[in-house]
């Protein structure tokens, strides 16, 4: 048996899977994210860890699996974020994660230094304050107490595999995610960390993403329910192993998308794919020399939350209600856009002063339109990052759906008609991280000789076609959209 954890934006979610390649059984336990003001997101380490601990007891009671039988704990993680530990290992602070973007004044003295392009060329990722880097650099000028406390920086899942075994490493997938690592020679970049003020020994060590970190300690087996001496595999960032849960091992296994509270579209290469708009990015994958070419926007499936949310407060139907209701009326064919940029923006814009937007607003528009508009927006925006996959040879015929949203057909509709292609739902909506994980752990041991194991996993449950009439319409109204954006985006500095 191996179990898996998916230390997602909401909670944990640990999952259990037989050497032979199938799912048994999964359970969540949640935690909450500190959002404020300038940009703030921060979550509690040990919020993590509590739910780790909860969810792993949950699982092994809920399906009567002896902690012995347990060969291998991976993970599948938030990136981009910064843990700062102490000499022991603790926090020193509550963990920024991908979504705070207070560290823009820090962020441009990186690109006044470095310059934009080389550090692309350095990380495969532009240099914004999304990233790592300079996060850590926010809390050294923001909070220097604390700063002098921290003697390394980690991402989630490495703050997991600590715990568990008392090791610290991270894998290349989180280390590429942090605008410090250099993809060109596998390692902490010098000339980045030498910009940022910031010393190589802040930064662990990376090690693959199957490597055996250490075992499950007497202290971790106490407070997991884990037999000790369990081995713990150093896992890979959420990105890369949604790829791999999703089937994305190499260039011909085409596209993918994750409807998360992030959301992306990618595929995986032999190479970084260098666009010279740097519309998209490209992280490491989790397997050896490969890497995953990304285009990700800040608040996808987090866009559609906040809209049923507010519209629909506290009602258990909202989501399947809403989403139906906004499958028979029209958004942008009714003169009304969403500007998804709840959490600012990534791909293709990179500007978190980007704000959400309802443009064209009637006294006519209800719910129904409100929430269809939010979808349309979301699937315009990540359009932009597979036209510019296409405009770098390569192509998009098809495109895999993960991720919770990816169970509704009227999200896959409306992907598939703004995008002009078939979206096909994966039967791993959910569990195609966790799953990623329990791959790169069952490799990491012995269990599974390769990553094709991830085939016995995924298999197509339903295609979402494009409508053509609908397709033309909706790319007129994509021009419209994208002009939107251009037209209030002095304005979004003014605020």
């Amino acid at each position: 048996m191996i179990i898996a954890h998916d230390l997602g934006t909401t909670g944990d979610k640990a999952t259990l899977v037989s050497a032979d390649g199938r799912l048994l059984a999964a359970c969540t336990s949640p935690y909450g994210t500190d959002f404020g003001p300038g940009g703030k997101a921060e979550q509690d380490p040990e919020a993590w860890w509590t739910a780790v601990c909860h969810a792993t007891r949950d699982l092994l009671a809920r399906t009567g699996t002896r902690p012995a039988d347990v060969e291998a704990v991976s993970f599948s993680g938030q990136m981009m974020g910064a843990v700062l530990l102490d000499a022991h290992g603790e926090p020193v602070r509550p963990a920024t994660i991908w979504a705070d973007t207070r560290s823009v004044a820090q962020s441009a003295t990186l690109v006044e230094r470095v310059g934009m392009e080389h550090g692309y060329a350095i990380t495969g990722h532009r240099l914004n304050p999304t990233y790592s880097a300079s996060k850590v650099m926010w809390v050294r000028e923001h909070e220097p107490e604390a700063f002098g406390r921290a003697v390394t920086v980690v991402q989630a899942k490495d703050f997991i595999g600590h715990r568990l075994t008392g090791e610290l490493a991270t894998d290349p997938s989180d280390a590429s995610s942090t605008n410090a690592f250099d993809q060109r020679t596998g390692r902490w970049s010098e000339e980045i960390l030498a910009a940022a003020e910031l010393p190589a020994s802040l930064f662990p060590e990376v090690r693959p993403s199957t490597a055996v970190l250490g075992r499950v300690t007497r202290a971790a087996a106490e407070a997991t329910g884990l037999a000790e001496g369990t081995p713990v595999v150093v896992g890979g960032g959420d990105g890369p192993m949604g790829a791999l849960g999703a089937g994305i091992v190499d260039a011909a296994s085409g596209a993918y998308c994750y409807l998360g509270s992030s959301s992306w579209v990618s595929v995986a290469s032999d190479a970084p794919l260098y666009d010279p708009a740097m519309r998209t990015m490209t992280f490491n994958h989790v397997l050896p020399d490969r890497f995953v070419p990304t285009a990700t926007m800040q608040a996808g499936g987090a866009s559609l939350e906040w809209v049923v949310e507010t519209l629909a407060p506290g009602q258990e139907d909202r989501f399947p209600r809403l989403l139906g209701e906004a499958g028979a009326v029209e958004a942008s064919g009714d003169g009304l856009y969403f500007l998804p940029h709840l959490l600012g923006e990534r791909s293709p814009y990179w500007n978190p002063a980007a704000r959400a937007v309802f443009a064209g607003l009637a006294r006519h528009h209800g719910p129904a339109h409100l929430t269809r508009a939010v979808l349309e927006g979301v699937a315009f925006n990540l359009w932009t990052g597979l036209l510019a996959f296409v405009e770098n040879d390569v192509p998009i015929t098809s495109v895999d759906a993960i991720g919770g949203a990816a169970n509704s057909p009227v999200v896959l509709s409306v992907l598939a008609d703004v995008w002009g292609v078939p979206v096909v739902r994966r039967n791993l909506t959910d569990e195609a991280t966790a799953v990623g994980a329990a791959v790169v752990a069952g490799v990491g041991v012995g269990l599974f000789d390769d990553f094709s194991v991830a085939q016995r996993f995924s298999a197509e449950v339903s295609t979402a076609t494009p409508d053509p009439d609908r397709h033309a319409r909706l790319t007129d109204a994509y021009a419209l959209f994208m002009e939107a954006y251009e037209r209030l985006e002095p304005w979004f500095d003014k605020l």
